[in-house]
């Protein structure tokens, strides 16, 4: 104490001392510090340790000392460097934060689940990172999106391909595989186009087939494992997903239609929609689902 009590009266003009300083001391009179073996310490010591000096109307120094080579080189690993190239790089006042992201990039955010306190944000970078890290929270708090093995559609339609439409027995089957195969919008656009080169106009049965497995595909794409009737009113979309899972996917629709759908568990239900005819109930859930398929990231 009376070694401080010195040095803060200006009795003293050098005070050699061990990293305690960092812990809030404030003697405006100081204007330079040397710190040894700065590639030790980390990003947020070094901070501090630099705050210890300019604290008045004075221009103020922080020299930082490491170690090179027998050569000249620099002895540092490549965390240090990047530590040492960031403090010297944010000198304005108020840069904590910017500094506080660097050393987050530079050491990583660690496990807020686990013991692990160190990660690899180095490697993927920040931005991905958080990605990653959002994606983990959604899936904690129930948001995601459920995987479904396979979707039934259970609908008063008309969809085959008529036996005047495609004589012969084995193209027929091979039609039938070819749409059963079909994984995207684009390959049953295909079918069609393929479809009426060969065989001529495509009746109204097959083009029911070809849009019923486009609904098929985007409400498996979304988690609904079975769409029927319910009774004379509703149609209902069976589903193994969570309540703010859906409440994502909702937000996608308009306003005018999140009211008609209801949710509840295992199951959404679609106000009113059962009193359309069976194409009009398909066209209208193929719109609706597309709405709601937005609301998947982009790489699904």
């Amino acid at each position: 104490e009376s070694i401080m009590l010195t040095f803060s009266a200006g009795e003293a003009d050098i005070l050699v001392c061990t990293t305690i300083i960092e812990s809030g001391l404030d003697i405006p009179r100081v204007n330079t510090i040397l710190i040894e073996d700065a590639q030790k310490f980390g990003l947020s010591q070094l901070y501090q340790l630099r705050g210890r000096v300019g604290r008045a109307g004075v221009q103020a120094h922080a020299w930082l000392f490491y170690p090179t080579t027998a050569s000249g080189g620099v002895a540092l690993t490549d965390e240090a460097q990047k530590r040492l190239r960031a403090i010297q790089e944010f000198t304005q006042l108020g840069s904590g934060y910017q500094l506080a992201m660097r050393d987050l990039e530079i050491r990583g955010a660690g496990d807020i689940l686990g013991a692990e306190q160190s990660g690899q944000v180095n490697a993927i970078g920040f931005d991905l990172y958080t990605e990653m890290l959002e994606e983990a929270i959604r899936e904690i708090k129930g948001q995601e999106i459920p995987q479904v093995d396979d979707t039934q559609i259970d609908l008063s339609l008309t969809a085959f391909i008529p036996a005047d439409y495609i004589l012969d027995l084995d193209q027929k089957m091979a039609a039938y595989r070819s749409v059963a195969a079909a994984n995207s919008r684009e390959e049953l656009n295909q079918i069609e186009i393929d479809w009426s080169d060969r065989y001529g106009a495509i009746p109204k049965a097959g083009l029911q087939l070809l849009r019923m497995m486009e609904l098929k595909q985007i409400a498996k794409k979304i988690g609904f494992s079975r769409i029927k009737v319910e009774g004379k009113q509703h149609v209902v979309l069976e589903t193994p997903m969570e309540e703010p899972a859906w409440n994502l996917l909702k937000e996608k629709l308009p306003n005018h239609l999140k009211s008609r759908f209801v949710f509840s568990k295992g199951k959404v239900t679609v106000r009113g929609l059962g009193v359309l005819s069976a194409d009009k109930q398909l066209e209208s859930l193929i719109d609706w689902l597309s709405k709601m398929e937005n609301a998947l990231p982009m790489d699904n």
